[in-house]
């Protein structure tokens, strides 16, 4: 008999024979075993008659076990389920000793995220992380589903690059140079040309300069893919490697991008809602437990779904830069010196200044743009006024920005002003010129970080703990 999924299976009728398969998540009074197998943040109940199992099984029946389990679903006596299974026969798949066991995360009790970190190996066994990653799939797949309906084609840039393209210099190199006898030129320094690729190479932190050219060719694409930072941080908030989602568009300005990064985030979202109902109850009730042991004054003032919702129904309100300045300096926190940070012009928002202009004076999210040009990229366009780029972020409840966007500096002349002006050397970029000089025309684009956004949708406060396995400073365990 094929096995049934205990996500199918919960959801049937009663009154057939079913063969599931999964993991021992609780074994009582040697009568009743909760059975896993990933397909459903839900256990089905198992009822077994001890008496009718061969000792052998029966010894083997213990958490972490691996069963396969054929038997009649019937309604459920109990209370919690709808249906349970009434066991036929067990075979034990895979065993897991109890005192082992014991010394892991598989143990039925609270665990700290730190201990689940140490053995992310084991940690997709939980409910917490069993929801965190079923939903990173969804976000996965309505973020392909968007553009695709959208009609934009996705585009796979490299990996290694010898570009930088935020310029922050913060990369990981890429050599199969010899470390042991590394080759040197006459003036002592590394002899590049013979490294694998004849010159300087590092792990990418963008895939944005390539997916311009694409889209000067194919009108609109976008990019999905793991970037990198060399970044000696171990914040919340920051990993070596990272997925970013990327798109951009031909003939299009900051007004289409703004439009495109609401749109977009608004379907992804509402995508969650509707999808992954049970895994966000299970965060939402997580949330709520944890927030009842904290001071009034650090609890979420929105839910986990109100601020799901609060996305999805708000339009997003649209400020300059210059404009969120002002507010900030007129608001109450600013006046009682309230803020850690400055807030003065050609300053960069932090966290909580964007978190105030979300959460307290808009109650809606936001999109601030036109910044100071000195604070940007160089690749973002220069404004009339000499002073800002046409450059957007979008700030989100409780975590601030999750989009960072701009129109691209498509002139020609200005563009290799600006890459002078941040001491790029134009063969670095010499193709990424060269598009401007054959029919240039007005594009843009944004990046969204992937792990960001499952924070967001699932109310984790630590980046760590929504991406598998974390690559941080002297971390790559697993």
């Amino acid at each position: 008999m094929s096995r049934v999924k205990i996500k199918s299976a919960l959801g049937q009728e009663p009154g057939k024979e079913i063969t599931v398969k999964g993991w021992v998540r609780a074994f009582r009074s040697n009568r009743f075993i909760a059975l896993n197998d990933g397909s459903t943040i839900n256990n089905i109940q198992v009822v077994i008659n001890a008496d009718q199992l061969e000792e052998s099984v029966l010894k083997n029946i213990s958490i972490g076990a691996a069963l396969a389990i054929t038997g009649d679903l019937v309604a459920s006596q109990g209370k919690g389920q709808y249906v349970e299974v009434i066991a036929k026969s067990i075979i034990v798949l895979g065993t897991a000793d109890p005192e082992e066991v014991q010394k892991t995360i598989l143990q039925p009790k609270r665990h700290s995220l730190e201990l689940l970190r140490e053995q992310a190996h084991l940690r997709f066994r939980t409910n917490l992380f069993g929801a965190i990653f079923r939903i990173r799939h969804a976000m996965t797949y309505a973020i392909h589903n968007y553009f695709n309906e959208k009609g934009f084609y996705n585009l796979h840039t490299p990996i290694i690059t010898g570009s930088d393209a935020e310029g922050a210099g913060e990369m990981f190199r890429v050599t199969n140079l010899p470390l042991e006898n590394i080759p040197l030129t006459e003036e002592g320094k590394i002899d590049v040309e013979q490294d694998f690729f004849g010159k300087e190479t590092n792990l990418t932190v963008s895939g944005q300069l390539e997916a311009e050219l694409g889209a000067m060719a194919l009108g609109q694409v976008y990019t999905f893919g793991p970037t990198f930072r060399a970044e000696n941080s171990n914040t919340s908030r920051h990993l070596a490697e990272f997925w970013m989602i990327e798109p951009e568009v031909a003939f299009a300005d900051l007004k289409d991008d703004m439009e495109l990064s609401e749109d977009f985030m608004k379907y992804v979202i509402q995508y969650a809602l509707d999808n992954c109902k049970d895994d966000l109850a299970f965060l939402l009730q997580r949330e709520t437990n944890e927030d009842k042991q904290k001071p009034q004054a650090e609890r979420n003032e929105l839910n986990l779904i109100e601020r799901l919702e609060f996305v999805v129904s708000n339009s997003f309100e649209r400020i300059t830069y210059t404009e969120a300045i002002e507010i900030l300096q007129r608001s109450k926190p600013y006046k009682k010196k309230k803020f850690k940070f400055p807030v003065e012009w050609g300053v960069d928002l932090a966290s909580e200044h964007e978190r105030f202009l979300v959460e307290k004076h808009f109650k809606k999210p936001v999109i601030i743009f036109d910044y100071p040009k000195e604070i940007k990229a160089f690749y973002m366009r220069n404004n009339d006024d000499g002073k800002t780029v046409a450059a957007m972020d979008v700030l989100f409840p409780g975590i601030g920005e999750i989009i960072g966007g701009s129109q691209r500096e498509e002139r020609l002349n200005v563009l290799k002003e600006k890459i002078a002006d941040f001491n790029i050397e134009e063969e670095h970029v010499w193709w990424y010129l060269d598009t401007r000089k054959f029919g240039t025309a007005p594009h843009a684009g944004f990046g969204l970080g992937f792990e960001r956004l499952i924070m967001f949708v699932t109310g984790m406060s630590n980046i760590k703990d929504v991406i598998p396995f974390p690559r941080t400073p002297k971390n790559a365990e697993f």
